[in-house]
């Protein structure tokens, strides 16, 4: 009778802590590393084209809540390209960072499909800087942008191990930015204070920019995965006169973490 009535404790035990790590927030990391192309165009500081090579770092972080068909999803992008002209007569270096915060509803579907829908605020500061220059030889980079978002994922079994296919993309509607007037000097703006237009609201007509995201996930142990893809980010604007773009294709690399929260209470 006591030995029963010990497995019965034991048994009920282990199901309360199944209940509560089920009833824990979940987090999923990934950890992404990236090289490619980058295209450059920017005619504020130089009428002509450049490419050259790139490196991204991307870190992504999604959080939901048991019971709950709502994702919070932040993301972490720093970028640095090295390019040149057709010439290779000119050099220019370029770097930015945009962090990315947004909610997403989650739909999962019958075969292991999920869809996620929803929106995101994307905040970036970044830099050109052309080496052959003396007047203007760098061109700073601000802006906040609305961006709808959605991804789609399928889950399935591939040598006997859980795989994952993500699909990620935003589309910037709506937002603002950081750009010199044509013909406008640094000096003018900041030593003399000559206000041009400077700060100007942006819709997707005036920067029809766009990002996406393909990921490969292969299961190496229980909470823990190998990532591959392709990042695709194409920035572009066409304001106070100027034109630009900045074309990343990356090729990505990392590890995917996922667990469970455990918050303790002092």
């Amino acid at each position: 009778m006591n030995r029963l009535t010990t497995i019965l404790i034991c048994w009920l035990c282990t199901c309360s802590l199944q209940a509560q790590n089920d009833s824990l927030p979940l987090k999923t990391s990934a950890y992404q590393l990236g090289i490619g192309n980058t295209r450059i165009l920017d005619t504020y500081l130089s009428q002509e084209k450049f490419s050259g090579l790139g490196l991204t770092f991307l870190a992504t972080v999604e959080r939901e809540k048991p019971g709950s068909r709502w994702v919070t999803l932040m993301e972490h992008q720093a970028c640095f390209s090295t390019v040149d002209d057709r010439a290779d007569t000119q050099h220019e270096l370029q770097g930015d960072y945009t962090f990315y915060f947004g909610r997403l509803h989650r739909w999962q579907f019958a075969h292991g499909w999920t869809l996620q829908a929803g929106g995101m605020l994307a905040a970036n500061a970044g830099y050109i800087y052309n080496t052959g220059n003396s007047n203007n030889p760098a061109q700073a980079r601000l802006s906040a942008n609305l961006m709808p978002t959605a991804t789609v994922s399928k889950s399935l079994q591939l040598f006997h191990r859980s795989c994952k296919v993500r699909y990620e993309v935003q589309l910037p509607f709506v937002g603002i930015m950081f750009s010199p007037n044509y013909g406008q000097s640094y000096y003018e703006l900041f030593n003399r204070g000559n206000y041009d237009h400077n700060v100007v609201p942006t819709t997707f007509v005036s920067a029809p920019s766009f990002r996406q995201q393909l990921t490969v996930s292969y299961s190496v142990t229980p909470h823990t995965a190998l990532t591959i893809g392709y990042l695709g980010d194409y920035q572009q604007a066409d304001v106070n006169n100027l034109k630009s773009h900045i074309y990343h294709h990356r090729i990505m690399i990392g590890l995917v973490r996922q667990f469970s929260i455990i918050k303790h209470r002092l």
